[in-house]
């Protein structure tokens, strides 16, 4: 049993996290919000738990979760970030640029989206 534990151990290191860009979309008004990160495996857990408690950091979705419910949002990849390993730190500038781009190309702001033009 132990040698198949560390087996599993070694392929959980070995394999690839995958780090890139989200959406989540209202489909009543279209408005979106864009993220980045370093685990796309679990950003929907993490903000589909934030909306659903209440107590998301914009504040902006998370009124029109609260009033909509959730069956009228999506959580979407919008692009992914090619990696050697799993080391986000290493990859934090590469995926800080790549969500300027998305930002720039979408401008999720205003009525258009929840994201707040950085200064």
């Amino acid at each position: 049993m132990d040698e198949r534990k560390r087996e599993l151990k070694n392929q959980y290191k070995e394999s690839s996290i995958p780090m890139g860009i989200f959406q989540i979309r209202n489909l009543k008004n279209g408005k979106v919000l864009i993220g980045s990160s370093p685990n796309l495996n679990s950003y929907e857990n993490k903000h589909g738990f934030q909306l659903e408690m209440g107590s998301h950091p914009n504040k902006a979705l998370q009124a029109d979760w609260k009033e909509l419910g959730k069956e009228n949002f999506t959580f979407e990849i919008l692009d992914t970030l090619a990696t050697e390993d799993n080391d986000s730190k290493k990859y934090r500038d590469d995926l800080t640029m790549l969500e300027e781009l998305w930002l720039d190309k979408l401008q999720p702001y205003g009525e258009s989206g929840y994201n707040e033009k950085k200064k």
